[in-house]
């Protein structure tokens, strides 16, 4: 999934580049020099886009949407960085157009000669299975093939819930580790009605998926 919605952002930025504008500083004083001008140029976006909502189409069927207020390109700082600081939506859809699998964040960066995304502040993640992650903090790693973050994470499955720190994946968000973590498991006993509210609290220093 991960992979997927990489691709569609890439594809989203050369869409998009027809939109983005020059992003340049206006100085009403005409004694500034040039180091100091190029000092604030560097700061500065390069390019910008506002009010970004792109369907995108995976051999002629549209199968992505990608949704963000700002998206600022940041080429002459070091390192270069896009930046999405007021959140970022991608979501996916199946042959059906349903929603399947989707990212949600308050603000991502992405640093291009890395390869490596940041998200942060609410960080909601539904993979092709159905499983939601919630986190504050996620990295995911293009180069390693790897999402991971040290912050508290809950996970909700169908069949399982878990919670805990030091998380770790594989692209897809489908092959993960858990560590210091606590799961809790539906179970079902011998009477001849099930107990959906009985629940099985295991604690564990690392589950795996």
């Amino acid at each position: 999934m991960m992979r997927n919605f990489t691709h569609t952002i890439i594809i989203a930025a050369v869409l998009s580049t027809a939109a983005l504008l020059s992003f340049q500083s206006c100085s009403g004083k005409g004694d500034v020099s040039g180091p100091e001008l190029g000092g604030i140029r560097d700061s500065l976006p390069t390019l910008r886009s506002l009010g970004v909502s792109t369907l995108i189409s995976d051999s002629g069927v549209i199968r992505y949407k990608m949704i963000a207020e700002e998206w600022y390109i940041y080429d002459k700082k070091d390192p270069t960085y896009w930046s999405f600081d007021k959140g970022l939506f991608i979501e996916r859809f199946n042959e059906s157009y349903q929603v399947d699998a989707y990212i949600s964040c308050d603000t991502a960066y992405y640093y291009d000669q890395k390869r490596l995304w940041e998200l942060r502040g609410r960080v909601l993640v539904k993979n092709m299975k159905g499983e939601t992650f919630k986190t504050s903090l996620l990295f995911w790693d293009q180069a390693a093939h790897r999402i991971y973050s040290d912050r508290y994470m809950e996970i909700d499955g169908e069949t399982r819930k878990l919670a805990g720190y030091k998380f770790s994946s594989n692209e897809q968000m489908t092959d993960y580790i858990i560590h210091s973590s606590k799961g809790v498991f539906p179970f079902q006993d011998n009477h001849p009605t099930p107990q959906p509210d009985s629940l099985l609290v295991v604690p564990n220093d690392t589950i795996e998926a």
